[in-house]
């Protein structure tokens, strides 16, 4: 080799090492593995309580997380469940699209509950795009329209938000807090393009640019570049934790297209949402709920429409945060955590509400899929129609019918209900590190 090519590879070598070794800690992302509501920010708030910073990456207010701290109760959709715990910081992402009068009543709500000092560790993006009242009108007269072949939305806009923001006529956060002028002129173009769409939505112009005027100075505290923030932190060795909003099997690609959200809520949205580099990720948790719930319409293999959905339903209150509606419930379904352990390539799992089963003297798990003429499925059907044609075929468990509500060690569990996440683990071959048996974060046990 000559003197040129040595120095030539040790040069590569050096730079590539520099790049390899750049960050001096990772970034831990808790995702939901279903069609959300597994308990995401129970978890999320359990483990920010060692992070310095705790972010959302995608979606909105259409989000509903139910974190229990000290005995209260908080509700979260666009603030991060992570602002619970006062020594770290909450970042929202460029990837989530932001209604201000809903986040600013959050705050008020919430400080009423008694979280204190938000303004100090409250970060906003500015590339994060607005969601204008507007947006909402359009949300709801496109699911009227609909009928019976409504998708479910929340109807908080954030369909039509993302829509403004692929078509380049968004208006970001940034935006507001810079020349108001133009602000107005671009406020008054996506209005008129909506207009022209939805001849009968009704927008006060001077009434909305009136009270966007008002909200420069309120939320103009709360803005940063986060991209070169949370890159600095990784730099000087800060621990971040990402929360995903929704579910795997709601992501705008992955999930049961068209009855999903508005945005990637997989893997991809934490880099893409908070602008990091795949190199940064470090554990990515899977929440997993230990039956399966869904909110709104769209296909459902392992739902029960009987006694065992009522009382899953009843005992689990499984009621939407956001929605207030009842949510279907059903049997845990192997096929669909595979496939969303498939595309976010969890590292280990938090198996959520473990204590909803406590009274079945069986359990059954959904663990194939087939096709109506017998044929097996190897994969997770991609359109509606196949897999309104699939039959799950199950696995029977024997259940536990005691309590394990008080448990807090895994080995003081029922055999049958260790057995239940063994049988998990076995199926998707990865670890369960957490079993949730009730609602307070002191209710996590760790497995290992």
């Amino acid at each position: 080799m000559s003197t040129t090519s040595a120095i030539n590879g040790n040069h590569y070598e050096q730079l590539h090492q520099g790049r390899t070794n750049m960050y001096k800690s990772k970034v831990n992302v808790v995702l939901g593995a279903q069609w959300g509501d597994e308990g995401k920010g129970k978890v999320v708030d359990m483990l920010a309580s060692e992070v310095d910073i705790v972010c959302r990456c995608q979606g909105g207010n259409n989000a509903g997380h139910t974190v229990v701290a000290n005995g209260t109760e908080f509700d979260f959709h666009l603030l991060p469940s992570g602002v619970v715990n006062e020594k770290c910081i909450s970042v929202i992402g460029n990837g989530v699209v932001i209604h201000l009068p809903s986040l600013f009543d959050e705050v008020l709500k919430n400080e009423a509950k008694g979280l204190q000092q938000l303004e100090n560790r409250l970060i906003i993006s500015d590339r994060a795009h607005l969601v204008f009242d507007f947006h909402q009108q359009v949300d709801g007269m496109q699911e009227a329209e609909k009928g019976g072949k409504s998708l479910g939305t929340t109807k908080k806009g954030i369909g039509p938000a993302y829509s403004s923001k692929a078509t380049r006529n968004g208006i970001r956060v940034g935006e507001l807090l810079g020349d108001f002028n133009l602000f107005s002129e671009k406020f008054k173009s996506i209005v008129n393009t909506h207009l022209r769409l939805f001849p009968s939505i009704k927008v006060d112009v001077d009434a909305e640019l009136a009270r966007y005027k008002d909200y420069v100075d309120k939320v103009r505290p709360y803005v940063k570049d986060t991209i070169c923030f949370l890159h600095t932190a990784l730099r000087n060795g800060k621990t971040i934790l990402v929360e995903g909003a929704n579910a795997a099997m709601l992501d705008i690609d992955f999930g049961t297209y068209p009855y999903v959200t508005s945005s990637n809520c997989s893997i991809g949205g934490v880099l893409t949402g908070l602008g990091l580099p795949p190199q940064t990720i470090g554990e990515v948790i899977g929440v997993v709920k230990a039956y399966t719930t869904r909110v709104g319409d769209g296909p459902f293999p392992t739902e029960q429409l009987d006694e065992i959905g009522d009382l899953l339903q009843t005992r689990g209150f499984e009621i939407g945060v956001t929605t207030k509606r009842k949510r279907r419930c059903g049997w845990l379904d192997i096929p669909l955590l595979k496939y969303t352990s498939l595309v976010n390539g969890y590292t280990c799992i938090c198996l959520t509400k473990l204590d909803i089963l406590d009274t079945l003297p069986e359990i059954k798990v959904g663990v194939s899929y087939k096709r109506s003429n017998g044929e097996k499925l190897d994969h997770f059907p991609g359109t509606i129609s196949e897999l309104s044609d699939i039959e799950v075929e199950y696995a029977v468990l024997p259940g536990w019918q005691t309590s394990t509500e008080h448990i807090r060690n895994f080995k003081e569990l029922p055999e049958n209900a260790q057995n239940y996440v063994r049988f998990l683990e076995s199926q998707l071959s990865v670890p369960v590190r957490w079993v949730g048996v009730g609602k307070g974060r002191e209710s996590i046990i760790n497995v290992h």
